[in-house]
């Protein structure tokens, strides 16, 4: 297939750029494939600066496949602690695990294989082909749309799956023979450093005298890309229940379930309120009448789930966070063991907890019973335990405000 000159003058330029001026990151230090997809994965919605130190704490940890294979899933997942959308690391992990099993622990120089690893997409596994392999595969993300949709001065909506479908025959077609691994390398550097989603430096780009885009003056408007849904706003309370006792300085957690959004992980208890509750949690933290309504669903749910009755006692703080189809707003309450909760530490337990003895977890002589998937944590807990980013940040604003004395 014959290439227009602009065709030519892309490719030739923008590896000759890449080559010149690209940046030393820590998984370009080979061509390891295990290294590349780590790194493409952890850079998935995330920037390169935020990803450096995360990869460079887990190839330290899981430096192999057979190492990341045999890991804990809990150690995973406190390993990519903070760096958010937690499915990666259980679909790497997988991914790891079907390698030891299918493939004797090296990852194949085959596309179909590569593509049938857990969490591997046409993205990813065109980034491991292309350059731990060197195979011409286009590697196709957010800035090589952006790139090629400026360049070419198309106008499709890279919102949808055939559009992408499009692009990455047009990358593939560009891909210099040889030279697939620093091209496509090339585009995501391009994308990231030059051609920016926002105010693009047309002057220093490498490609400019080509670009379509910039010649019709529509560098800023393009690419076109419907809006997406907003994320589902989800209010709700959550309690800091400070234990007593053999548990002084620790709070109560609970681990989520094996299944779903944060899968496993640890937070504080916390309740989602329904339409008709959202108006009380929306007046504010110093009405009574909320914070008396706020703290009955919280000790209603914290007994009916961990067998301990607990004491609301006043508004701590409010935050806020943001995934990618929900919007959770909180508000954090502090909390200490109601008469229940004394009975327990006692050792009596309550009649919800006689109920359901056998779930009850051992703890050591006396702390408070709680039933699994409850625990109670002190702050050195959290150096095991995987906790998402908001419940880390509210922890840390607890004990710090513990050891200042305001509590």
């Amino acid at each position: 297939m014959l290439k227009t000159e602009a065709e030519r003058h892309f490719s030739r330029e923008l590896l000759n750029w890449y080559r010149a001026n690209k940046r030393t990151l820590p998984w370009r230090a080979n061509r390891d494939p295990y290294r590349v997809w780590v790194s493409e994965i952890m850079l998935q919605q995330t920037r390169v600066d935020t990803v450096i130190p995360y990869y460079e704490r887990f190839m330290d940890r899981f430096p192999t496949i057979k190492a990341l294979a045999g890991a804990p899933e809990e150690d995973v997942l406190k390993c990519w602690e903070g760096l958010g959308y937690y499915s990666r690391a259980r679909n790497l992990q997988a991914g790891a695990r079907m390698v030891m099993e299918l493939y004797g622990g090296t990852v194949p120089d085959d596309k179909t294989a590569v593509a049938g690893l857990k969490g591997v997409g046409p993205y990813t596994s065109g980034a491991i082909m292309s350059i731990a392999f060197n195979r011409p595969e286009p590697a196709v993300d957010g800035n090589v749309m952006r790139v090629l949709s400026r360049y070419f001065c198309l106008e499709d909506d890279i919102a949808k799956p055939a559009t992408r479908v499009r692009i990455e025959k047009l990358a593939a077609s560009l891909i210099p023979e040889g030279a697939a691994g620093d091209f496509n390398q090339g585009l995501m550097e391009l994308g990231a450093l030059v051609c920016t989603p926002k105010s693009p430096s047309c002057l220093p780009c490498p490609v400019m005298e080509h670009c379509a885009g910039r010649m019709a003056g529509r560098e800023q408007e393009l690419p076109i890309k419907t809006k997406a849904k907003p994320p589902r706003p989800e209010l709700r309370v959550a309690a800091i229940v400070a234990g007593t006792g053999a548990n002084t300085g620790k709070v109560l957690v609970r681990q989520r379930p094996e299944k779903g959004l944060l899968a496993q992980m640890w937070e504080l208890p916390h309740v989602l309120l329904t339409k008709e509750q959202e108006p009380m949690l929306a007046a504010g933290e110093s009405g009574a009448k909320e914070q008396e309504a706020m703290g009955e669903l919280l000790t209603k749910a914290v007994e009916a789930d961990a067998g301990l009755l607990i004491r609301p006692r006043r508004w701590f703080m409010d935050a806020e966070h943001v995934f990618s189809h929900i919007h959770w707003t909180m508000r954090f309450y502090l909390a200490d063991l109601g008469a229940a909760g004394e009975e327990a530490k006692a050792g009596v337990k309550s009649d919800i907890a006689a109920e359901s003895a056998a779930a009850y977890e051992t703890l050591p002589p006396g702390a408070s019973a709680v039933r699994s998937p409850y625990r109670w944590i002190g702050p050195e807990d959290m150096e095991t335990l995987a906790f998402p980013n908001l419940f880390l940040r509210i922890l840390r604003e607890y004990w710090d405000s513990i050891e200042e004395g305001e509590e």
